[in-house]
């Protein structure tokens, strides 16, 4: 055996010395539990860098703006707590409009108006899910106080107003 190999056989074995060793002090457990999100946040990115380093086409920007929006969304949870999903689960739908934007925007055909249509409107959704979940049971007692106040507010101006219904 020559003097290189045995040298690069030294490598290979004190590498899987040092493996095995952080892998039973729980380094990789640790690493894997927190950064986990990154499996679904980093092919988001690379699929956007792909489109506009145009390598890919268009479409890509559907899967990549939802990966990226999960993968942020899965950042928060596990750092401040999976209990906040029980507010933060409208952002799923969030991801999903994101994709369809991003797509909609950079798409050239015709038929991308209906996506941009389908994106506002689950935006849209999921933003009024979003608000009456952090609201919570609050948000019944805001908009039954909204619906009160314009009840009233149409009730006035309709005194104002001499002709009947």
């Amino acid at each position: 055996m020559t003097n290189r190999n045995q040298g690069l056989i030294g490598l290979f074995v004190l590498f899987a010395g040092l493996i095995i060793l952080l892998g039973k002090l729980g380094v990789f457990s640790f690493i894997g539990h927190v950064f986990w999100p990154l499996a679904i946040l980093l092919p988001g990115i690379v699929l956007q860098l792909l489109y506009f380093s145009r390598s890919a086409p268009a479409i890509v920007l559907i899967p990549a703006g939802i990966l990226t929006v999960y993968g942020v969304l899965f950042f928060l949870c596990n750092t401040w707590g999976w209990e906040i999903m029980a507010h933060l689960w409208p952002v799923l739908i969030l991801g999903i409009a994101i994709g369809l934007y991003e797509y909609y925007v950079c798409a050239a055909s015709p038929a991308s108006r209906n996506v941009g249509f389908v994106s506002i409107v689950l935006t849209c959704l999921s933003v009024i899910l979003l608000i009456f979940s952090l609201l919570g049971t609050l948000g019944f007692y805001f908009i039954a106080m909204i619906l009160i106040l314009s009840g009233l507010w149409l009730l006035a101006s309709r005194s104002n107003s001499k002709t009947g219904w």
